[in-house]
């Protein structure tokens, strides 16, 4: 098969590549970017006027599959996945069961080759069950095809049994992703600890509670030479912990949401969960350090933590709703949104080149080659309604809202897997 994407400003920072060209993918490779591709017999993706890039990969994702189906399964979420651009998504284990086995883990990767979509890339638990006490078996896991390991949505909360499996794992180039969260300090909270909170008379976590595990967790990359990476990161200490770690040579990466460029722990005045959230929306102060962040390359990621769950569930009271929302049909919009002046090579590794890279996986670049995976997207203003979401997930604090940017076309092996709004299936993509 043959595909083509023509007229397009092709950006590529890997090869420092800004300029109109054509890209050919056949039997699932690039091929070939020149001026002017012969479309004979090709599929033929017009990307005039728009952005063509290496496939964007999201690299914390929660697809809810095997356990809770009714919020996400891997075929609905890998829909969300390239209806938002991504090409390839890695999922967290906070399944049920985790995947801490072998056996789950090549289940998951064959539902998602079953789904025919984006690429789905699991990431095994620390601990068994994600308990936080025995360690899983990273190298079987590893050879049924995890990426990283995380006990994400909880803490490993001894330090022991963390050193031990970051020593364990040591061999391993899998990457730890560690959520941060003080259990005892975050306590009962539903939000942010601030003026908010105390306005509002609801318990807030502070920004500590993420702040002290930040530090424990790069301490133990360093002491173990374990590359790390930190999920979701929300306060401006916890930025300044990773310049710390960084200027003594710890291997370490941090990403960010685009929740947490935008939003505000103010979300709340009138009780609603839809933005409730681990860890919590921040105050403004933290939320400019963000910003810094990412343009002064402290953060190496774009990743959108998507979490979804039922309408019912988020409705309850907040003190009762599950945290979370989804996230990846928005995230491309959101963060054009929050930082608008950001130049495309830039955004365009904090989606793509840095996600590949820290995780180990194909993709992030278009050299002649390389797997075809291509995202094609423009700045065309276009306003949220998560009713139409592909996730089961259709709750969002941004619903209703207008954002600049938007994915035109997503590119899987070649294969056209998303565009004009469709969805389609590679096996249908590759007959289409």
């Amino acid at each position: 098969m043959k595909t083509v994407i023509r007229g397009g400003r092709v950006i590529d920072p890997g090869q420092g590549l800004d300029a109109l060209r054509d890209v050919v993918i056949e039997n699932g490779f690039i091929t070939e970017i020149v001026e002017h591709a012969d479309t004979a017999y090709a599929r033929v993706v017009d990307a005039t006027g728009a952005i063509v890039a290496p496939g964007f990969i999201d690299m914390h994702v929660h697809l809810r599959e095997p356990g809770f189906t009714h919020k996400e399964t891997i075929a609905s979420g890998a829909a969300a996945a390239v209806a938002g651009g991504f090409t390839a998504v890695a999922c967290m284990p906070n399944t049920e069961p985790a995947l801490d086995s072998a056996t789950i883990v090549a289940d998951v990767i064959r539902r998602g080759e079953a789904a025919g979509l984006a690429r789905v890339y699991p990431i095994g638990a620390v601990t068994k069950a994600r308990a936080g006490v025995e360690l899983a078996p990273y190298h079987l896991l590893a050879d049924a095809g995890c990426v990283a390991f995380s006990d994400d949505g909880t803490t490993v909360a001894n330090p022991l049994v963390l050193r031990n499996a970051a020593r364990y794992a040591s061999d391993l180039n899998s990457i730890f992703v560690s959520h941060c969260e003080d259990a005892s300090l975050k306590a009962d909270a539903v939000m942010n600890e601030g003026l908010p909170s105390a306005r509002l008379g609801l318990p807030g976590s502070p920004g500590l509670a993420e702040d002290i595990i930040v530090a424990r967790d790069l301490l133990i990359a360093e002491d173990t030479g374990k590359p790390w990476h930190i999920a979701h990161v929300s306060t401006a200490t916890s930025l300044d912990l990773m310049r710390w770690a960084r200027s003594r040579g710890v291997r370490a990466t941090c990403e960010v949401t685009p929740h947490h460029l935008l939003l505000l722990d103010d979300r709340f005045d009138n009780y609603r969960a839809d933005a409730k959230v681990n860890p919590p929306l921040r105050a403004e102060r933290d939320r400019k350090a963000l910003l810094e962040g990412v343009r002064d390359g402290t953060i190496e990621v774009f990743a959108t933590d998507h979490a979804p769950h039922g309408l019912d569930e988020k409705a309850q009271l907040l003190s009762e709703a599950p945290v979370g929302f989804s996230g990846l049909e928005i995230a491309l919009g959101a963060y054009a949104a929050a930082l608008p002046d950001l130049p495309l090579a830039r955004m365009i590794e904090l989606h793509s080149v840095n996600p590949a890279r820290i995780l180990g996986v194909t993709g992030g670049s278009l050299v002649v080659g390389s797997v075809g995976d291509v995202t094609v997207f423009a700045d065309r203003s276009w306003t949220v309604d998560a009713r139409l979401f592909h996730s089961k997930g259709k709750n969002t604090p941004f619903d209703g809202a207008t954002f600049p940017r938007r994915a035109l076309a997503t590119i899987v092996a070649g294969a056209v897997v998303y565009e004009h709004g469709r969805v389609l299936p590679r096996d249908e993509a590759l007959h289409s």
